[in-house]
């Protein structure tokens, strides 16, 4: 026999012995632990997987239920949005004159507002030229005479006396 055949069939040998050694101890580890269970009480699972199995099962059924009162509560929905929407479409088919005189009158007071608020401009303006030229002494003591606080600046003075005489 070569060496290299030697060397080779020692490695293979201990190798083996390697091997050997923990498939022996897991054998005995095993044959223990059966000597063990054997004498544990046996636990019956079944009921146990029973209830699971029924708790998803009413789990799903839940949420079965939840989902299609969901989606009954959007079909409602739906219907009573489009409902109302067709309600709308006939109010405004029907009434297309009316429409239109709202919107004539609004636009005339628009108008109307707008002129009033001019006027209401230019007569605060021209009242308040009447005061353009007095000194705060004189703003004072018209002030004290309509019975009107005189603290302030000239701007003020000259608002107060113009807001008491445009009212």
């Amino acid at each position: 026999m070569t060496s290299r055949t030697r060397h080779y069939n020692d490695a293979a040998s201990q190798a083996r012995h390697a091997a050997d050694k923990p498939a022996d101890v897991w054998t005995q580890g095993a044959q223990g632990m059966t000597g063990l269970i054997a004498r544990s009480p046996q636990i019956d699972l079944i009921p146990a997987v029973e209830r699971y199995v029924n708790l998803v099962q009413r789990t799903v059924d839940t949420n079965r239920y939840i989902a299609v009162k969901w989606v009954e509560a959007a079909g409602r929905l739906t219907g009573a949005v489009r409902d109302q929407a067709e309600s709308a479409t006939g109010v405004v088919r029907e009434m297309p004159a009316s429409v239109g005189h709202v919107v004539h009158e609004q636009a005339a007071a628009a108008k109307a507002g707008q002129a009033e608020r001019e006027q209401a401009r230019q007569a605060h303006d021209s009242a308040r030229e009447c005061y353009e030229g007095l000194t705060k002494a004189e703003l004072s003591d018209q002030l004290a005479q309509r019975d009107l606080p005189k603290t302030g600046n000239l701007d003020e003075l000259i608002e107060r006396l113009v807001e008491e005489e445009t009212k």
